[in-house]
C-alpha cells in the first residue's frame, strides 16, 4: 500500500512540475472585426485553467485578424518566449500562415477553432491537433439536414477565404450540386444589397450562408429589411449568442448546426455553462466551449507527460482523456475530432433570441480529408 501511495504521490508531483515548467502561447483575435470569437476562446480557456488551479504560464497575444501579425507573434513566442504549445487562432487564413511552420519546427499546436482542409488531409502533422472541428463539418451536417427536410433549391454563400471555400464544399458534399446560386463574398464585407438582389431574382426556396461575426449580423439584418421571406439556414458561426444579441428577432426560426449547445445534457457541460455565466455574466458561445475543451485536453496530457518528451506528450493528447463539454470526444487518425453534429433553432429568449437544441444532424462524423492523412 505504501508503494502504491508513493507512486501516486510521485505522479502528482511530476504532473505539477510539468505544468509549472510549461509555457503556452495563445494567439487570438481580441480587437477589430470578429473579436468576440477570440474573446470567448480566451475566456473559456482561462476558465478551465483557473478551475484546475493550473501553474501553466499562458502568454496571450492579439493578432488583430491579420496573417502577418499572427506569423510574427508565433515567431516571437516560439523563438523568444520558448513556448511549448501554441493555440488560439480563429481564422483559417491566419492558421495557414502559422501552423505549418511551427509544427514542422517541433512546437505543438492545438486549434480551438480554425480547421482548414489543407491541415486535415495531405498536410496533416503529428504535432497539430484540432479540438474544434474540420471546417467542412458543420456545413456538411446542415447540407444533410436540409436535404432530409425536403429543401430543393438553396442559394448558398460564404466569404472568399479558406474556411468559406471549405464551407460550401462541405455543404454540397451532402446536399448535392443542384443549388439556385452560389456566391463567394469579400471577407469582412458589410453591404449585401447586391447579393440579396441576386437571391431574390433566383428560383431559390431557401438560403444557406456561412458569414461569421459581423458579416452574419449585417447580412441577416439586411435580408430581413429587404422583405424577403425565404427560410435561412447556416452553421452556428452565423448564429452564436453574441450575434443573436445584435441581430434580434430577425433571426427567429433559423436552424443552425453546431458540435455543441449550451443546453446539451451532460454533467460537464452543465457545470461549464453555469461557471462561465457566473464568472463572465454572459452565456458562452461555441467558441468558449472550444477554448474550455482545448485547455482541459492540454491539462489532461500534462498530467501524463511533459511536452519536452514529445512522443509521450503527443500520445497523451491523442488519448483525449478529459470530460468534453460536447459529450463523447475522440480523435481520428488525422488528429481531428470524430463527433456528433447537432441542429439548433433560434427561439425567443429572455430579452433576446437564443438557441435551442432540437436534434442530431449526423452522428460520429469524421471529416472527409482523414483518408488523405498518412498519420
Amino acid at each position: 500500500m505504501k508503494k502504491l501511495m508513493g507512486a501516486a504521490t510521485a505522479a502528482l508531483i511530476a504532473a505539477s512540475a510539468a505544468q509549472a515548467d510549461t509555457k503556452i502561447g495563445m494567439i487570438t483575435t481580441l480587437s477589430g472585426g470578429g473579436s468576440h470569437l477570440g474573446t470567448d476562446v480566451r475566456d473559456g480557456f482561462m476558465l478551465a485553467m483557473e478551475q484546475a488551479g493550473s501553474d501553466v504560464e499562458v502568454i496571450i497575444r492579439d493578432d488583430a485578424r491579420k496573417p502577418d501579425v499572427a506569423k510574427s507573434l508565433a515567431d516571437e513566442l516560439v523563438q523568444k518566449d520558448k513556448v511549448d504549445i501554441l493555440t488560439g487562432i480563429i481564422w483559417s487564413n491566419l492558421a495557414m500562415a502559422v501552423v505549418p511552420g511551427v509544427t514542422a519546427g517541433g512546437t505543438f499546436y492545438l486549434s480551438p477553432n480554425a480547421g482548414p482542409s489543407a491541415l486535415a488531409g495531405k498536410n496533416c502533422h503529428e504535432n497539430y491537433f484540432n479540438v474544434a472541428w474540420q471546417n467542412n463539418n458543420l456545413h456538411e451536417a446542415m447540407g444533410a439536414y436540409m436535404k432530409a427536410e425536403g429543401i430543393k433549391k438553396p442559394f448558398i454563400l460564404a466569404p472568399n477565404y479558406p474556411a468559406g471555400t471549405d464551407a460550401l464544399t462541405g455543404f454540397k458534399s451532402r446536399f448535392g450540386d443542384d443549388v439556385a446560386g452560389e456566391i463567394y463574398t469579400k471577407l469582412g464585407q458589410e453591404d449585401y444589397a447586391a447579393e440579396i438582389s441576386q437571391i431574390r431574382a433566383s428560383d431559390a426556396d431557401s438560403i444557406f450562408f456561412f458569414l461569421p461575426a459581423g458579416m452574419g449580423i449585417a447580412f441577416t439584418k439586411q435580408y430581413a429589411a429587404s422583405g424577403a421571406e425565404l427560410p435561412l439556414y447556416g452553421p452556428a458561426f452565423s448564429f452564436d449568442e453574441i450575434i443573436l444579441g445584435a441581430v434580434g428577432d430577425a433571426a427567429l426560426g433559423v436552424k443552425n448546426s453546431s458540435q455543441w449547445a449550451y443546453d446539451l445534457d451532460n454533467p460537464a457541460n452543465a457545470a461549464f455553462v453555469d461557471s462561465f455565466r457566473a464568472k463572465y455574466d454572459r452565456t458562452p458561445t461555441l467558441y468558449a466551449s472550444q477554448g474550455f475543451d482545448t485547455a482541459n485536453l492540454i491539462l489532461s496530457a500534462l498530467g501524463k507527460a511533459d511536452p519536452s518528451d514529445k512522443d509521450a506528450f503527443r500520445a497523451a493528447l491523442k488519448e483525449a482523456d478529459f470530460d468534453s463539454v460536447r459529450g463523447d470526444f475522440a480523435f481520428g487518425n488525422n488528429n481531428h475530432p470524430i463527433q456528433d453534429i447537432y441542429i439548433r433553432e433560434v427561439v425567443a429568449g429572455e430579452g433576446k433570441p437564443t438557441n435551442k437544441l432540437v436534434g442530431v444532424a449526423i452522428e460520429d462524423l469524421q471529416d472527409a480529408y482523414a483518408a488523405e492523412c498518412k498519420l
